[in-house]
């Protein structure tokens, strides 16, 4: 038997040995059973979770469910449902309760001592531990709603300090920068992990993210890794790359013309492409109260506004104007009817990664069939998402029709190499005239006080848009973004000493909006910066004045 086969197929044993493993409660890492979205705090912490959050007892909801319960959930209600204030307990009665019955996660060393003047390409490097969690990190017990790892990881920062899916793909990039491969192993081993126990990769590593993904960048990960160890990385992720594909395309085959399944919509002609579905129709625990208020804004019902809210959550786009039917209003998110473009495009991406995995497994055949997909799919990119305006724009396919709306993702046809030539210079005008502001590329052109909208600009986008302008010739204007870019976070640091998530592009400085406040630390920021150093490395010395020893919140 062919050896690459072999592998494969000892592969495939080891996905169904982890798989009845975790079926039996004893998979995994070290002694802790696996846990599985039925462990999520929706289904286990009411009627608590519900009062705790609509009395906002913490500010943030993700505190509320990143909190550990000191016992079995059932004593716990049990001893809330008894409470003499019920069924009507006030804020201060129900935060009590929750003081006496939880506590708050453990807290990572969050101090970073630096030399005054220090470089932000030494920043980002001094950053790294700091931002780097062990397995033990992983492992808070099994009331908490922290998924244990096997191997090491980086946080985003902050609010997050667990695994991201897509987050840690742009992080992997600064890694890579700084030659911390070992850390890309560990990653992409975890992720590997993580579709071999679920059967794909969640959002990020809490019970309450089990039900969603994000966008699959799995495969970029492995060619990443693959760039630097060589081919046997193909070998070796064969199986989860199969597995991430399947969990997209699942039921596929059931569909006819003009019918959509889960996260794969099958268009009138045939032709098969995908959407975010995001699992259940209810409130995130994490936003529990803002979505209640947002289900209340609708004339729909509410399971509806929950599912294309938790769709929009599984697209990382949390939340934007590209999802509403009004382009205004949170309360006419449709994201379940829009087929997006940048997915369709890592769609189009983890096909290839898989005909360049099963031609280096020397299966002519299997490499062949993925070749075929990524025509179908790369066709469809260069016509059913292409506007009339000229640009790449996601398709709402229960109308037939592209959006028309110009977003940051019209550059992922071009990041990842699919896109014609004459198409490719559509989209740099588009972008050139529309989206290019002082401080980099916007997200979209709309202001809605949501994170994903003007004036924001967000590291993962400026490096899509970047590289894929490069990719096709634009290089002055890829130049342009990128400078405007880094004199934004540098001059950010210089002032704050920090890097943080979003940036505000149009009067360059720290961004806002959304849920949540701005994070500092900040993965994604760190990684594309200093790739973008590496391809710049004139645009800036990045050197700041603060104080010897400054607070950081990894």
């Amino acid at each position: 038997m062919n050896h690459h086969l072999r592998g494969l197929r000892q592969g495939h044993l080891a996905l169904l040995l982890s798989l009845w493993l975790a079926l039996a409660g004893c998979a995994g890492t070290g002694t802790q059973p696996i846990k599985t979205a039925a462990d999520s705090p929706e289904p286990t912490w009411q009627p608590l979770l519900a009062d705790a959050a609509l009395h906002h007892v913490y500010e943030d909801g993700k505190t509320l469910v990143d909190m550990i319960p000191e016992r079995p959930m059932p004593a716990i209600l049990a001893d809330y449902r008894a409470l003499p204030c019920q069924p009507d307990c006030n804020t201060g009665e129900i935060s009590a309760f929750m003081q006496q019955n939880f506590r708050e996660p453990p807290t990572p060393d969050e101090r970073l001592s630096e030399p005054e003047n220090t470089p932000v390409v030494q920043h980002i490097r001094n950053l790294w531990p700091v931002l780097t969690r062990s397995p033990e990190d992983s492992r808070q017990g099994p009331l908490s709603t922290m998924v244990a790892l096997p191997h090491r990881y980086v946080v985003p920062g902050g609010r997050f300090n667990e695994m991201f899916y897509w987050d840690s793909y742009f992080t992997m990039l600064g890694l890579a920068a700084n030659d911390r491969y070992d850390l890309v192993r560990d990653m992409v081993a975890n992720f590997a992990w993580l579709i071999d126990t679920y059967g794909f990769i969640p959002n990020g590593t809490r019970t309450y993210f089990l039900s969603r993904s994000q966008p699959p960048f799995f495969a970029a990960m492995v060619n990443l890794l693959a760039e630097h160890d060589g081919d046997e990385v193909y070998t070796r992720y064969l199986p989860q790359l199969e597995q991430e594909y399947e969990f997209w395309m699942r039921g596929a085959d059931r569909l006819a013309p003009g019918q959509a399944g889960e996260r794969v919509v099958r268009l009138p002609d045939g032709t098969l492409l995908n959407r975010y579905f995001g699992g259940e129709n209810r409130p995130r625990p994490e936003a529990y109260a803002a979505e209640i208020e947002t289900a209340a804004q609708s004339d729909r019902p509410a399971p509806v506004v929950y599912g294309n809210l938790r769709a929009a959550a599984e697209s990382g786009w949390d939340f934007s104007s590209r999802w509403m039917a009004d382009g205004e209003h949170l309360a006419t998110l449709e994201t379940r009817d829009i087929l997006p473009v940048d997915l369709n495009s890592l769609m189009a991406n983890l096909e290839n990664t898989l005909a360049q995995a099963w031609q280096v497994a020397g299966n002519r055949e299997r490499a062949a069939h993925y070749r075929d997909r990524v025509q179908v799919r790369q066709q469809a990119l260069n016509t059913v998402f292409w506007s009339a305006q000229g640009f790449y724009s996601d398709y709402a396919w229960s109308r037939q029709a592209p959006t028309g709306r110009l977003t940051a993702a019209t550059s992922f046809p071009l990041f990842l190499g699919l896109a014609t030539p004459s198409h490719a210079d559509g989209v740099a005008q588009a972008i050139q005239t529309r989206l290019l502001k002082p401080g980099g590329i916007v997200t979209t052109p709309r202001n809605t006080g949501e994170q994903w909208d003007a004036p924001n600009g967000w590291a993962p986008l400026q490096w899509a848009a970047i590289r894929g302008l490069r990719r096709y010739g634009h290089e002055a204007l890829a130049e342009r973004i990128a400078r405007r870019w880094i004199d934004t976070n540098v001059s950010v640091y210089r002032r704050t000493g920090k890097l943080v998530e979003k940036y505000n592009v149009v009067s360059p400085g720290v961004g806002g909006g959304g849920e949540y406040d701005v994070v500092d630390g900040f993965g994604w920021t760190n990684g594309v910066l200093m790739q973008l150093l590496e391809l710049y490395p004139q645009a800036a010395e990045g050197r700041r004045s603060q104080p010897a020893v400054m607070e950081t919140s990894p």
